[in-house]
């Protein structure tokens, strides 16, 4: 195994600063190699922080925060939008819901005029409808999209109030103040949907009790149908519409029964919290964070360094951990390229949102300076090929 990874390594290898053009202004951010990153901005309730650094061939991260309107209305509401959206078997769903999920909850919060659980659902099932739409018009030709999904992580400021919606296992971390002691306490606010969590587990198997295969242990790891780990995501739509569950789909994505109920759900998990004067700052990262930082050493990290950089600073901790369970150097690891370093860790994204709780608790009719930000990966110029790369199972 190590010789043929070793082959693999020396197969793709390239000097990664040939290829990767440096973005100069930091207004849309940053780019270091294989890391994108904006260190510091204002939002409608205080700073933010944004990073990405990418392992696979295509980015399959795509992030996003929206500060302003919330509406296509003048009359508001204002407020901060935050999206992490992991993709998985290419970057297609993430990039359809980075261009069209937040559109569509302004236009749903237009119409209910405020923002609700209803309103971020809603905007949730027609983003997963338009993806599904997109499958069948491009199936004949490129009938792989249909195995082609992503969790999807959304936290919305508004009013006093933070709604986080997730479907996947992206996670929202707050840090809060505990007044007595001077700690400051990490507070999981999202849900997750992966069945490696046994109540996760159950719930497939109560919603298909005439399935006893519906979760399968394979290498050791919890998959729905041996094949993905999520049980809801955006996308998927092979797992979702029989009709999609054929050939010409790759043979390992097919199985043997037709099913007549869809096997992954795209409803999200959301919940509503009002927003205190200790609650200090929200991080929202997709799982690539999570899998070598345990919450409270996230938000330790955040409370004991500089605002300025700190999304960054959490993801060069990953590294690091992921450098050292493989006995390597983080300076080592570094110089690994994309596709090649998705042997080591995954596409990783955080986004920290500091709340500054006398700009939170004015009303959600106040307005502020508007700001859209997208979270990058490398941009290679034209006419360069992707490195060689071998998919990765989610």
């Amino acid at each position: 195994m190590l010789s043929r990874l070793m082959n693999f390594l020396r197969a793709c290898w390239q000097p990664s600063s040939e290829r990767y053009v440096h973005a100069g202004s930091d207004a849309a951010g940053r780019q270091d190699g294989l890391l994108w990153y904006k260190d510091t901005g204002q939002h409608l309730s205080g700073e933010f922080s944004m990073a990405v650094v990418q392992a696979n061939n295509l980015l399959e991260d795509q992030s996003q925060l929206e500060s302003g309107p919330l509406s296509t209305l003048e009359s508001g509401p204002y407020g901060t939008f935050v999206g992490i959206y992991d993709g998985h078997g290419g970057p297609e769903t993430s990039r359809y819901i980075n261009d069209h999920l937040f559109q569509h909850l302004k236009r749903f919060t237009s119409e209910h005029q405020s923002m609700s659980v209803d309103v971020i659902k809603k905007a949730y099932q027609a983003t997963e409808e338009g993806f599904l739409s997109l499958v069948t018009k491009q199936w004949p030709m490129k009938p792989q999209i249909a195995a082609v999904g992503s969790c999807c992580l959304v936290g919305v400021i508004c009013g006093g109030t933070l709604y986080t919606a997730n479907l996947g296992d992206s996670r929202t971390v707050l840090g809060r103040l505990v007044k007595a002691t001077g700690e400051v306490l990490a507070i999981q606010l999202s849900s997750e949907h992966n069945v490696a969590i046994e109540s996760v587990r159950q719930e497939m198997h109560s919603m298909h009790p005439d399935d006893s295969q519906i979760v399968v242990l394979k290498h050791n790891v919890w998959r729905v149908k041996g094949l993905i780990q999520v049980s809801r995501s955006i996308g998927d739509v092979y797992l979702k519409k029989a009709e999609f569950n054929r050939e010409p789909l790759y043979a390992k994505f097919r199985l043997r029964e037709p099913f007549k109920r869809p096997i992954l759900s795209s409803e999200p998990s959301i919940s509503v919290h009002e927003l205190q004067p200790h609650d200090q700052f929200l991080i929202f990262a997709s799982d690539g964070l999570w899998e070598h930082l345990s919450n409270q050493d996230a938000v330790d990290i955040v409370q004991n360094h500089p605002r300025n950089g700190i999304a960054r600073r959490l993801v060069k901790a990953a590294l690091q951990e992921a450098a050292k369970k493989r006995e390597m150097r983080y300076s080592d690891l570094k110089k690994i390229d994309r596709g090649v370093r998705r042997h080591f860790h995954d596409d990783i994204t955080v986004i920290v949102v500091f709340l500054d709780s006398n700009l939170v608790s004015r009303a959600s009719s106040v307005k502020g300076p508007s700001i859209s930000v997208r979270g990058g990966g490398v941009t290679l110029p034209a006419k360069t090929l992707a490195p060689c790369g071998t998919p990765v199972e989610t």
